[in-house]
């Protein structure tokens, strides 16, 4: 038996459809990500969790409840689990951004924004504080953001900070397991939920 965490990325927002950053901007899901969560709430239900926690942004949140609605369990709210904050980036485009901070936009490192190493060391010790709580068989689902997500698990994993870019993004309302072994957390399954798709998020762009 072992603890495992099911890392639920939020539904598509008119914002990802727009290629907006989000940050720690209040976006709510759009129809389609209503759609996506119920989805993937129905899915995930059959996995029987046994603890939901979401970021304090309602677009995790509303992801979280359509799984925790199924299950009959609560949505316990971390605001460490909320997404990277994009400082002067939230609110604009890609274009937006490489037009008016190109070099910046080469790096993706927002100007009054989060450092990547900042949201790694929170969202992983945010992932670990809730793991705490379960039994040993137990399941944990956390409705997070992308870029929060996968800098969290490269964290939990023990990667260095150079190989992090290894690891790709989350499709909207795609999921990725980890499970607790001997030697610490691995990687079960990562962007599951969908079939490869083009993925809108906060995340680092990907090199064309």
């Amino acid at each position: 038996m072992s603890k495992r965490i099911v890392c639920l990325r939020h539904g598509q927002t008119l914002w990802n459809v727009e290629h907006r950053f989000q940050g720690h901007t209040d976006i709510p899901l759009d129809e389609t990500g209503i759609a996506q969560a119920a989805r993937a709430g129905s899915l995930l239900a059959s996995l029987r969790p046994t603890l939901v926690v979401s970021s304090d942004l309602r677009r995790a949140n509303d992801t979280a409840l359509a799984v925790a609605r199924l299950v009959d369990l609560d949505v316990h709210v971390d605001k460490d689990l909320r997404e990277r904050g994009g400082g002067l980036w939230e609110g604009l485009t890609r274009e937006e951004i490489a037009s008016r901070w190109p070099q910046e936009y080469i790096a993706w490192e927002a100007p009054e924004g989060e450092d990547v190493a900042d949201v790694a060391a929170r969202v992983s010790a945010a992932m670990r504080r809730w793991a705490a709580k379960l039994d040993d068989d137990g399941l944990l689902v956390i409705a997070s953001h992308g870029a929060a997500l996968r800098l969290g698990i490269c964290a939990m994993l023990g990667l260095p900070q150079e190989l992090w870019s290894a690891v790709g993004g989350l499709g909207n309302c795609s999921w990725s397991v980890l499970e607790e072994g001997r030697s610490g957390w691995r990687l079960l399954e990562h962007n599951a939920g969908t079939l490869p798709e083009p993925i809108n998020s906060d995340d680092i762009p990907v090199a064309d």
